[in-house]
């Protein structure tokens, strides 16, 4: 499949590759270096439109979420948005995914195109009764970095002043298009949900901008790196813990022990043991010594010689200056400055346990 940019990606001279069932670019001419270090710089423009996009609506739909979220969503205000996990009975994570309440009854989800069509079923079955729209006649952009907002408030000034986790519709080049202040990068940035027939005109017009460049899937991977966040398939899968993932805050308050409305989504139980317990591994982040980069499925072992974990997300990351890695080891070893070795092709790599996010997330709060 393609998305509606498929002709204007490869104007641009984009590489394109196939992934989620999707022909996407992974680079532009300029590299995928110099597309992450734009984006931190001014502003980069991704086609995201591979995602899913769906509109759930009908009486009762935040609480029936709620099933199936540890989210606050009945708590979300009109055009608040909440990150959100599908959890299943063990306390793993089926898929992570952005809710945004559009009004009183009516949700609008973002969901990983990997997962995308076991995410509909799953829906589709356990909010029986409600109306489930895919929304396969809108791309979604996200335009990302520090220079976005002064671009997109050019276009569409009321969007100025709104802040990270927050949504309104509006108008751009002529379309009805809805708004988000978020993002996978770290940095302030949007994403735009626009009609196909009018996706290629908006890109247009935003890539117009001197401080705009497009950007690919690899900087993408790089900078959500740097940022500290999680991607499907590699930090989160329907074995690790919520707790392990370090998403704990994910739970909403009122859906914690003592709260107004505790557990009551799929492996709640689960979930709520190992807080109390304390996972048995962590989610850290790594940096790497020297230059030769690491791997994600590399083990990772103690000075000792003790395998203690595993790189789930590795890449070089510009701004951090340096190879970095995200992964899980044991508890025991999770603490920062903790030496560590990733064996790559027979050989021990020096690493060490790093904070994250690698680089400051710079969302715009208001």
């Amino acid at each position: 499949m393609t998305t509606p940019l498929d002709a204007l990606h490869r104007e641009l001279g984009a590489r394109m590759v196939p992934f989620a069932g999707y022909e996407m670019p992974v680079q532009y001419p300029a590299g995928i270096i110099r597309e992450h270090e734009h984006t931190r710089e001014q502003a980069g423009l991704f086609d995201v439109s591979h995602m899913g996009q769906v509109v759930i609506e009908g009486p009762g739909t935040a609480a029936l979420l709620e099933r199936l979220v540890p989210a606050d969503v009945q708590g979300l205000a009109a055009n608040g948005q909440t990150y959100a996990l599908l959890t299943n009975e063990e306390g793993g994570v089926r898929d992570d995914l952005i809710i945004t309440r559009w009004s009183e009854e009516r949700f609008f989800l973002v969901v990983n195109a990997a997962c995308k069509a076991e995410d509909l079923a799953y829906l589709e079955a356990s909010l029986a009764g409600q109306k489930l729209t895919v929304l396969d006649d809108r791309a979604l952009l996200a335009l990302q970095g520090p220079a976005a907002r002064a671009v997109l408030s050019a276009l569409a000034p009321d969007l100025a002043r709104m802040p990270f986790l927050r949504g309104r519709e509006t108008e751009i080049e002529g379309a009805t298009c809805y708004v988000t202040c978020s993002g996978y990068t770290g940095e302030d940035g949007f994403e735009l949900s626009v009609p196909a027939a009018s996706a290629e005109a908006v890109a247009r017009r935003l890539l117009a901008a001197p401080s705009v460049a497009p950007a690919g899937l690899g900087a993408r991977d790089s900078l959500r790196l740097e940022a500290g966040l999680c991607l499907y398939g590699h930090e989160l899968d329907a074995e690790t813990n919520v707790v392990d993932a370090g998403l704990y805050w994910s739970v909403g308050k009122a859906r914690r022990p003592g709260g107004e409305r505790e557990g009551g989504f799929p492996g709640a139980n689960a979930v709520f043991h190992r807080k109390a317990e304390g996972p048995a591994q962590r989610r850290v982040g790594l940096r790497v010594e020297g230059r030769r980069p690491v791997r994600d499925g590399q083990p990772l072992f103690a000075n000792s010689g003790e395998e203690v974990g595993v790189i789930t997300s590795a890449c070089y990351g510009p701004s951090a200056g340096g190879p970095i890695a995200m992964g899980y080891v044991a508890a025991a070893y999770s603490d920062n400055a903790t030496p560590l070795e990733a064996e790559a092709r027979g050989k021990r790599l020096p690493v060490t346990v790093a904070p994250m996010p690698f680089i400051p997330q710079r969302y715009y709060r208001g």
